[in-house]
């Protein structure tokens, strides 16, 4: 029934598109408008259309208000006000900006950094990334598989046939199994396709599944439940293989291969690996080489990280919005599918993905062509397909967070969904989520524990985790209305209690990374807001939220200094509907703008920018942050109103707490260095790759020299932010060449997703197993340090976090802060390095077996065995 729903949506929208876009192609007598010529054609006209009468109802109502303050001019266009500095609503360039939370008028006044002291934060940086780097080793992306399978769970992604324990013979022919087979040869070739722990999908050679009818075995022609087959061992190199619906496959002489409804010695066969299978449809990792490893589980990392991504963006938004998912347990045919109401149409029927790109059409075809998505710009479909992961992961990345991202208004205004539309219960549902990828990447290496994607919940886990080669990821959240905590004209909806126990309930869950707000005002703070027409839209949808529109205002010094030019995003009274939604979290005001019929609150005219938030901290925010931080949790101010943040870093500075993230440059630039003096952690919007070098540039600037450097990124990908472009000239000025050199040595070759292969040069970041790629490009643009500091990324994130636990920060920068060392002779035999680390806190280096310490007397060496236990502390 939704896929209907889906395509009559869409239908009734494109037709009154289409139509509006004939009225405004053409004037009465036929001759071509005003906006014929450069940027004009089938995309732009589209877009107009889209939003014609909404924008020519906005237009008259700002005329009304503002009399000769501004100029509608034919088809649309406007003149600002004489008070207002030029500029483009439409100019994507907030995507390389180092803050996406507001444009900052005096570059001079950007930060409270000096030029002084930003020479000295960059050489303290550069200083720190010189240091020689911690021994690496390698390890085996999976364990050995023998010939006959050790357990249930070692069957993952080979090939085998399947030989009777009672008779010797093989399990044979594709249209009617049976166990007839005398030979190995002769047997059926079975490729096992793991779609849970322990349940495969049993693939032939003619490229069709296993499954049963009728009693018999027999096979389908596409992957489901009628396929899913469980395995269970009976003994020592002896499976059972049962079908849900039809029982456990049996051997007979009589009939071929039938099904018993429970086991018995018939039941039971030997998988032997063998040669002849198909090729199970998938997509490749083309990383070659063993990935990277710490000698041992305790020492300093090398990596990469993203702190901001959304991988389960798929059930936000009622589970209808977002196209493909990251993974299916039917494989990536299904995973890696477009939306009914795209495919059912040719591609015709995506009004919102149509309104975002700016073009009618695209080609709804995923696997196995991709011809036009994934793509940088294309917001409403899959980017995070878990082998687009994996090849990240191979490449060098070993720190993931991961956030729970939902906006309970635009879910109750989009017509079609599934899920619920609370908050926290889309947070929840999330959060499963990501436990049950983990379960399924286990699945496809060899069984619990053994996949690269291991979900951590506190500094010392992750280390062991990224030293063992694998990728450390965290739960975080990024909701508009957190711990239910809506506010509506002022009164609060939410308690302290209510709060307390709701982050029980998430730390339970696993989550260690939080934002406040997002999209609206809450009980907890204000938002920063949105510009343009997402602006307008957005804060309508507010409204609808809160009972009113953003408290916006002219930036008074009791909001902020007013000569800093640090201010929240501008709202602009002249806006026009449709015609300058930015590239950076466009999809919330592109829902709104599709919706047929939707009616918004009207939103005021605002005064003279630039403009701030009134509504800043609460008093539940304020407490919030304290929990928190008592629970050692990492607090991101990023999308709070600039009165919000400082109150929030003002409490931080307070409770002296360095859990503090900048997550995806939704801060401003006089937050920055805050965050840094503070003990915290950057990873700006990555972008395109030109502009994350000038961030990085940046950051070096605003460097804190008593913690250790690194940085990353915040992607942003699946829904709420555009990805990095192709560099332009890449194909002829230095371009990325593969295959190039991954962290540990790894090959990265160009990334084949089916039939397609893409390339960063010509494709961008197109998904997100495009980051190694973009790295190399950074590499190119300014050379080996660039990289060198995103591999100390995720070292410089689990020092953060152990601060956060109350470890005292490395003491060789602050002599006074020193130890003697007495306090490291005393340590007894036999701590664990955290035990080790609470007693006499951050050593220096951690250098395989070897913690480096300064103590008032002398530099001090704490070894520990192989293990991690204290073995002796010497003086150097």
């Amino acid at each position: 029934m939704r896929p209907l729903l889906r395509l009559l949506l869409s239908v009734a929208t494109a037709i009154a598109l289409v139509a509006g876009a004939f009225a405004l192609r053409s004037t009465p007598d036929g001759v071509a408008g005003p906006d014929a010529g450069a940027g004009a054609g089938p995309a732009a006209d589209y877009r107009k259309a889209s939003t014609a009468v909404a924008a020519a109802a906005a237009a008259q109502r700002q005329a009304d208000a503002l009399g000769d303050a501004v100029t509608f001019l034919p088809g649309g266009g406007h003149v600002h006000d004489p008070g207002t500095a030029p500029h483009d609503d439409a100019d994507p360039a907030t995507k390389n900006a180092i803050s996406r939370a507001a444009q900052v008028t005096d570059a001079a006044s950007q930060d409270p950094t000096t030029p002084q002291e930003a020479r000295a934060n960059t050489a303290a940086a550069r200083a720190q990334s010189d240091r020689p780097d911690p021994e690496l080793t390698t390890v085996p992306v999976d364990p050995p598989q023998p010939a006959v399978p050790t357990d249930r769970y070692n069957l993952f992604n080979a090939c085998y046939g399947l030989r009777s324990t009672v008779t010797g013979t093989w399990l044979a022919h594709e249209s009617a199994p049976d166990v007839r087979a005398d030979s190995r040869g002769a047997g059926l070739a079975l490729y096992f396709k793991p779609t849970a722990l322990g349940s495969y999908l049993l693939y032939t050679p003619a490229g069709r599944f296993l499954s049963g009818r009728s009693g018999a075995a027999a096979t389908v022609s596409s992957p489901g439940p009628a396929a899913n087959w469980v395995v269970t061992e009976a003994a020592t190199g002896q499976f059972r293989l049962r079908l849900p619906g039809s029982g456990y496959l049996m051997t007979t002489a009589v009939r071929g291969a039938t099904f018993a409804p429970s086991p018995n010695g018939r039941t039971q066969f030997t998988p032997y690996r063998r040669a002849g299978c198909a090729h199970f449809p998938e997509v490749e990792v083309n990383v070659t080489g063993r990935p990277a490893a710490g000698v041992t589980a305790f020492q300093e990392t090398r990596g990469y990280i993203d702190a901001h991504t959304h991988g389960m963006a798929f059930e936000f938004l009622g589970g209808d919005v977002h196209c493909g998912r990251p993974w299916s347990p039917w494989g990536v045919t299904v995973a890696l599918r477009d939306c009914p109401d795209h495919y059912l149409t040719a591609g015709y029927g995506a009004v919102l993905e149509a309104f975002l790109s700016g073009s009618p059409h695209h080609d709804p075809v995923g696997w196995p062509t991709f011809r036009d998505w994934p793509a940088p710009e294309s917001l409403t479909h899959e980017g995070t397909y878990y082998k687009w992961m994996e090849r990240s992961w191979r490449a060098g990345q070993r720190v993931l967070v991961n956030l729970l991202v939902e906006n309970n208004q635009l879910c109750r205004l989009y017509p079609i969904k599934h899920n619920s539309c609370d908050d926290m219960d889309s947070i929840r549902l999330q959060a499963h989520d990501m436990r049950a990828l983990e379960r399924y990447i286990d699945a496809q290496h060899g069984g619990p524990g053994k996949g690269w994607y291991r979900i951590v919940t506190d500094p010392e886990q992750a280390r062991r985790v990224i030293n063992s080669g694998k990728m450390a990821v965290i739960m975080g959240i990024e909701t508009s209305v957190l711990f239910d905590c809506h506010q509506r004209l002022g009164l609060p909806s939410c308690t302290r209690a209510s709060i307390d126990r709701q982050l029980d309930e998430v730390q339970r869950l696993g989550v260690v990374q939080m934002e406040l707000v997002n999209k609206f005002d809450n009980a907890l703070a204000g938002v920063a807001g949105d510009s343009g027409s997402t602006g307008y839209l957005v804060n309508a949808a507010n409204t609808l939220e809160t009972g009113s529109p953003w408290r916006m205002r002219t930036c008074v010094p009791n909001d902020y200094p007013a000569d800093n030019g640090v201010h929240d995003k501008d709202q602009d009274n002249s806006v026009q509907l449709g015609g300058d939604l930015p590239d950076q979290d466009a999809l919330f005001g592109g829902i709104l703008q599709v919706i047929p019929g939707l009616k918004l609150p009207a939103v005021p005219l605002y005064g003279p920018k630039h403009h701030c938030n009134a509504a800043g901290l609460t008093d539940l925010g304020a407490y919030t942050i304290r929990q928190m931080a008592a629970r050692h949790m990492i607090f991101d101010p990023d999308h709070m109103s600039v009165k919000a943040r400082k109150a929030s870093l003002d409490l931080i500075d307070a409770l002296g707490y360095s859990g503090v993230v900048s997550s995806h440059s939704w801060s401003t630039p006089d937050a920055y260095p805050r965050i840094y003096d503070e003990g915290g952690f950057i990873t700006p919007y990555a972008g395109d790759s030109t502009g994350f070098v000038k961030k990085w540039k940046r950051l070096q600037t605003w460097a804190n020299p008593h913690t250790y450097w690194g940085i990353g990124f915040g992607a942003d990908i699946n829904g709420l932010g555009a990805q990095g472009d192709p560099r332009p000239g890449a194909a002829t000025d230095d371009p990325v060449t593969y295959p190039f050199t991954g962290l540990g040595g790894v090959q990265v070759h160009r990334q084949h997703s089916g039939q397609r292969v893409y390339d960063i040069n010509e494709d961008g970041v197109a998904h997100y197993g495009l980051y190694p790629d973009w790295i190399e490009d950074l590499r190119h643009l300014a050379g080996d340090a660039i990289v060198d500091d995103l591999a100390r990324g995720p070292e410089a994130y689990l020092q953060m976090w152990e601060r956060a636990y109350g470890i005292a920060p490395n003491a060789c920068t602050a002599p006074a802060e020193q130890l003697p060392r007495s306090s490291f002779t005393g340590l007894a035999k036999g701590l664990t390095t955290w035990q080790v680390l609470q007693r006499v806190g951050q050593p220096d280096r951690r250098l395989g077996t070897d913690y480096r310490y300064c103590s008032s007397q002398g530099d001090v060496t704490v070894t520990f065995t192989p293990k991690g236990r204290l073995s002796g502390v010497h003086a150097n």
